[in-house]
This record gives structure tokens, C-alpha cells and sequence, in this order.
């Protein structure tokens, strides 16, 4: 698959490794909001914070092999594409080795 272009179930397979992640950051382990989860008092910035994405290590949205994949909140998402670095090690990933999302 070429560099940058998600494969049309990317949605599943993003899905499916925040659940095997229980919703939580791999770096740090904040909890975060599962899909229509939607605090009524907090605002826009709160529901940002608390907003789970999935981080391609190699920066390759069409390779989606496990260990290419971390669930990060959005500060240590962008934290990472900011300064170009990564911030958790890759092996905290093997921790999901067993399952298989894909």
C-alpha cells in the first residue's frame, strides 16, 4: 500500500486497538473517551485532551502491522509529529503481541 493513504477499514482497525488498549494512552495510561462518550460540563478542549488516536511509528498510514501501531492521547500524539521523535518505546508494544488487529 502506498505512504499515506489509510486502507478503507482503517476505522476498524483503529477501533479495535483502543478497545485492546481499554481506551487508555499507551504512554501514560490516561483514560480516555470511547465513541460517544461525551461529558456534558466539559469543554471543547477537555474532550480534545481525553481524545485517543493511533500513532504509526514509521509515519505510514497504510502500514497497519501491530507493531507499527500505539494508541497515544492527543497531547503525545502531536507531542510526537511536533518534535519528530517518539515518545514511548516500541516495546511497550509487545504487550499486544498475542492479539492481532488487522
Amino acid at each position: 500500500m502506498s505512504q499515506d493513504v489509510y486502507p478503507d477499514n482503517w476505522k476498524e482497525i483503529a477501533t479495535a486497538l483502543k478497545a485492546l488498549c481499554d481506551w487508555r494512552c499507551n504512554k501514560y495510561g490516561k483514560v480516555c473517551l470511547r465513541p460517544r462518550e461525551k461529558p456534558p460540563d466539559w469543554t471543547k478542549s477537555q474532550h480534545q485532551a481525553h481524545t485517543l488516536q493511533v500513532h504509526h511509528w514509521n509515519c505510514d498510514p497504510g502500514d497497519n502491522r501491530l507493531e507499527n501501531l500505539a494508541c497515544l492521547c492527543s497531547g503525545c500524539h502531536l507531542y510526537y509529529h511536533r518534535f519528530g521523535r517518539g515518545n514511548i518505546s516500541p516495546g511497550q508494544l509487545s504487550l499486544f503481541a498475542e492479539k492481532k488487529v488487522s
